[in-house]
């Protein structure tokens, strides 16, 4: 099955040049290596900060489009990965072991929906 890791709460991440960056991508990359051993990676990004997001919401047909997150929240998704697990108990101990939740990031573990014919998504 597969399960959607968000990663919340990781804007002060370390950037090149910061002492830091060097220990968080060998543990990132340690943590893919991880996946794949496993054969449960499928994918994984981060995203660029909250100040670059645009929200999209459609009223009464018309697109209002707004410069940042539509949620007001001291949290904000900052990346994620989507790993083909087991069951959920897989699923949590790798969440567990997403270096970002050692950074002091929030890990949300949600399982992907399959809809009977539904075009799109990971089958």
């Amino acid at each position: 099955m597969h399960y959607m890791f968000l990663i919340y709460n990781c804007e002060d991440r370390p950037h090149p040049g910061d002492p830091r960056f060097e220990e968080i991508l060998t543990r990132v990359n340690a943590f893919a290596d991880e996946c794949r051993r496993r054969n449960v990676f499928v994918s994984g990004d981060p995203l660029k900060p909250v100040a670059t997001a645009t929200t999209v919401r459609v009223r009464d047909g018309k697109a209002l489009v707004t410069d940042g997150p539509f949620a007001e929240t001291h949290e904000h998704l900052g990346g994620y990965y989507l790993l083909d697990c087991r069951d959920l108990d897989e699923a949590l101990e790798l969440a567990e072991m997403i270096p970002q939740a050692h950074f002091g990031a929030t890990i949300e573990v949600r399982p992907v929906d399959h809809i009977p014919g539904l075009n799109h998504g990971v089958a």
